[in-house]
C-alpha cells in the first residue's frame, strides 16, 4: 500500500493508476498491478498513433470512437453499487465501471500521450475536461464520452445532487490524485456498508483515517465497522475521537450509549 498511502500524502500525483491498483488489493488480495500498468500504456501507445496530429476535437472524436466503440467501456447501470466497479483492474478487465473509473481511465491513457485531461469532481458524477487552450470541453466517460459544456454539468449536478450545489465555488476544480483517490475510498466504504462487509469497510477506513486524521466521520465509521466485527475496544476509541472532534454532533446520545454499551460488554471479560 505504500504508493497509495504517498498519494494520499500528496507525495506523487503521477502515481493515481498505481495507487488505484493498491486499492483495488482490499477487494483483490492477489492482484498483480504490472500486466495493468502496461495495459494502459498500450492503450495509451495505440491511441496516440491513432491520433498524431489531430486537434482537440479530433482528438476526443478518436479517443471516444476507440474507448467506448472499439474496446466497449460502458458505465455499469446495472450494479452500479458493486464495490468491483471502484476496482481499477476490474474495470479494466470487464470494461465497465462508474464514473471516477472510467475517468480514471480516460485521465491515464491521455496522460501517457500528452493529452491535457484531467478530472473534475461534480457532486454525485465525476467528469473530465479537455483543455488545450484552444479548444476546451467537458467528457462524460460514464455516458460514452458525451460532451458538455458548463451549462449542461451545472444541469447534470441538479439533477443528481440539486441545485444547492451549484453553489460550491470549487466545482469545476480539477481533481487532482490525493482528491481522486479520497473519492474512490469513499465509494468503497460506501459500497463495503451496504454490503455489510465490515472488515473491509475498516481497512478502507484506516486509509482514510490517515489520509485525513481530522475527519470526525472516517473515525464514527470506522467506529461502526469495528464494532460489527466485534473490535471493540478499537471502536471505543474511534467513538471517543469522534466525539472530541464533534462535540455537539447531532447523534451525540446515540454514540454515547453505543460506548456504554461497549464498556459492559469489555467489564464482562475482565
Amino acid at each position: 500500500m505504500q504508493t497509495l498511502i504517498s498519494a494520499l500524502a500528496g507525495e506523487n500525483e503521477a502515481a493515481l493508476a498505481a495507487a488505484a491498483l493498491e486499492m483495488a488489493s482490499i477487494e483483490f488480495p492477489e492482484l498483480i498491478a504490472g500486466p495493468y500498468l502496461d495495459r494502459l500504456d498500450e492503450m495509451g501507445q495505440e491511441l496516440g498513433d491513432e491520433t498524431d496530429g489531430m486537434s482537440g476535437p479530433e482528438f476526443l472524436a478518436q479517443a471516444n470512437t476507440y474507448l467506448f466503440a472499439d474496446i466497449g467501456f460502458r458505465g455499469n447501470e446495472r450494479n452500479y453499487y458493486d464495490p468491483k466497479n471502484s476496482c481499477l483492474n476490474w474495470v479494466l478487465d470487464q470494461r465497465t465501471g462508474i464514473p471516477i473509473t472510467l475517468s480514471l481511465v480516460y485521465i491515464e491513457i491521455a496522460r501517457r500521450i500528452g493529452r491535457p485531461v484531467f478530472g473534475i469532481g461534480l457532486p454525485g458524477h465525476f467528469v473530465v475536461r479537455y483543455d488545450d487552450g484552444e479548444f476546451s470541453t467537458y467528457v462524460d466517460p460514464f455516458n460514452g464520452g458525451k460532451l458538455l459544456d458548463e451549462q449542461e454539468c451545472r444541469e447534470l449536478v441538479t439533477g443528481i445532487a440539486g441545485a444547492e450545489a451549484l453553489s460550491d465555488p470549487l466545482l469545476f476544480r480539477p481533481a487532482n490524485t490525493r482528491y481522486i483517490l479520497i473519492r474512490m475510498l469513499n465509494n468503497l466504504r460506501a459500497a463495503y456498508f451496504r454490503r455489510e462487509e465490515f472488515a473491509r469497510a475498516a481497512t478502507v477506513l484506516n486509509l482514510l483515517v490517515q489520509s485525513s486524521p481530522d475527519t470526525a466521520d472516517y473515525y464514527k465509521g470506522r467506529g461502526i465497522a469495528n464494532v460489527h466485527i466485534r473490535q471493540f475496544r478499537a471502536a471505543n476509541a474511534d467513538f471517543e475521537r469522534y466525539l472530541r472532534l464533534q462535540p455537539e454532533a447531532d447523534d451525540r446520545d446515540e454514540i454515547v450509549k453505543q460506548m456504554a454499551a461497549i464498556h459492559r460488554w469489555l467489564g464482562t471479560l475482565n
